[in-house]
């Protein structure tokens, strides 16, 4: 409860210093990128030499693909029902299978799973969320994006090349090395700014202001991503038998809200972006209540 309240404090900091002229308005950018190149990275390397490979860890690496299929159905069922434009199509395919699973994914695994909910978490971002972007979203980008000056290929290989993808590959490889007593005390000391970092650029950045023409897409968005898809993971695995803390850290990675990358990569593209940037403030709002009520249920 003490970190859950703790990610709070940080949100309404964050919220406080947008209303502050002393801080340019790209405040949320430095900090988000601050995390994204030195603070996430450092916890990948804290945990990945202790990630074991196992059935567990295959799951976890599987259910975000099964997810993307899931998603990409409700979206394209919608598509048929109510005809939304093409540019409002390719938000919610891009940024709804998408989950806000490594930034808000930390401090919300650790809030409620502690350390070594993180573990498991490494996985689902990595083999998960992390590749669906580099290679479905890519697609998603050039198929619905209007922008033909937008270089796919790069965005592949920067998500390829993404600094805490780098960071897992070397954390498994060297894993002596980032195990050794003289290293973990100093990558424990940057991995630490990670969560004042993320949930103060969040609460600088939420905003809740929507058209009324966008109720009805982000709504069927928001459901999917927030209700639909994490239940769906968590009465599969009840069907089938599977537990253990692996499977628990995947069902609240499930119901994530959408990633902030992915809708600022669809602002790019030109499709829909009052849509695109609803579904991350309005989503990050409303995880807040459905994220505790998820851990409820398991």
């Amino acid at each position: 409860m003490e970190n859950f309240i703790l990610i709070g404090v940080f949100v309404i900091l964050g919220i406080i210093l947008r209303r502050i002229e002393a801080f340019p308005k790209d405040s949320a950018q430095v900090l988000n990128m601050f995390a994204l190149y030195v603070s996430l990275p450092a916890l990948v390397l804290l945990k990945a030499p202790h990630i074991a490979f196992s059935s567990e860890t295959i799951v976890t690496a599987l259910i975000p693909w099964g997810l993307l299929v899931l998603s990409v159905a409700l979206v394209l069922i919608g598509e048929r029902l109510w005809g939304w434009p093409q540019s409002t199509i390719g938000v919610l395919l891009l940024v709804v299978p998408l989950g806000n699973t490594s930034f808000l994914g930390v401090p919300m695994i650790q809030a409620f799973f502690g350390p070594a909910g993180l573990n498991h978490l490494i996985v689902y971002d990595q083999v998960g969320t992390i590749l669906i972007f580099a290679t479905y979203g890519s697609v998603i980008l050039s198929l619905y994006g209007r922008d033909s000056s937008l270089n796919l290929p790069a965005v592949a290989r920067k998500m390829l090349l993404f600094p805490p993808s780098i960071a897992l590959v070397a954390g498994i490889t060297l894993s002596p090395w980032f195990t050794s007593v003289k290293v973990v005390p100093i990558l424990q000391s940057i991995a630490v700014t990670l969560v004042p970092m993320v949930m103060t650029a969040i609460g600088f950045q939420l905003q809740l202001k929507l058209p009324r023409r966008l109720i009805a897409p982000l709504g069927f968005g928001l459901v999917i991503k927030l209700i639909i898809a994490p239940l769906v993971v968590l009465l599969g695995c009840r069907l089938f038998g599977i537990s253990g803390l692996s499977v628990n850290v995947s069902i609240m990675e499930a119901g994530m809200p959408p990633m902030v990358t992915a809708a600022a990569m669809a602002v790019i593209a030109g499709m829909e972006s009052e849509l695109a940037v609803a579904l991350v403030g309005v989503g990050i709002a409303l995880s807040f209540g459905t994220l505790p009520l998820l851990y409820m249920m398991m």
